[in-house]
């Protein structure tokens, strides 16, 4: 599975080699195989990242899945886990890292990266079912300049304020302190 030209590419593009490069290299290689795909040109794929870590850089450049194209949607769970989404076949899979790297067994963060890259799948990944359904298609909103500081903010991010319509950088916020 691990191919050091596709891996050094992951490298390039993320700035440097790391364990979390590697998770994510390994994970979207996994998904690949599991929904039998590999890159996705415009949206028939989409990733729902639950972490906003470094392996999210190997999962865009191996699957297409970018937040520019509307396909990569982050969910703040903290969880290496990444699911994806054909939306052609409708085949979906979760992919969460599982294995715990205690530093002591490992000379240094290269050994636990070369660990990651060469450790049988099941080892690294529990395969499952995400438990939610895929996000819906990017929708492309209008544009609506602030009242206040003049920048546009697409109309789904724009506040009421005091009858004017303001970004969410100018937009006060309420709370009763909950």
């Amino acid at each position: 599975m691990f191919d050091n030209n596709t891996w050094e590419r992951c490298v390039s593009f993320h700035g440097h080699s790391c364990p979390g490069l590697a998770i994510g290299y390994r994970a979207a290689m996994l998904a690949q195989t599991e929904l039998g795909i590999e890159f996705s040109e415009d949206e028939e794929l989409v990733c729902v990242t639950e972490n906003d870590a470094c392996g999210v850089d190997a999962v865009q450049l191996l699957t297409g899945c970018t937040f520019g194209k509307g396909n990569l949607v982050y969910r703040d769970t903290g969880k290496q886990a990444f699911s994806f989404f054909d939306r052609h076949t409708g085949k979906q899979v979760r992919v969460v890292f599982k294995r715990q790297f205690r530093h002591e067994e490992y000379a240094d963060r290269a050994a636990v990266e070369k660990a990651i890259l060469t450790a049988p799948t099941e080892e690294l990944f529990d395969v499952k079912e995400p438990s939610f359904t895929p996000p819906a298609n990017a929708r492309i909103f209008r544009s609506i300049a602030c009242e206040d500081c003049g920048e546009v903010a697409p109309e789904h991010k724009v506040r009421i304020h005091e009858g004017r319509k303001v970004c969410l950088d100018c937009f006060p916020g309420y709370s009763r302190g909950w």
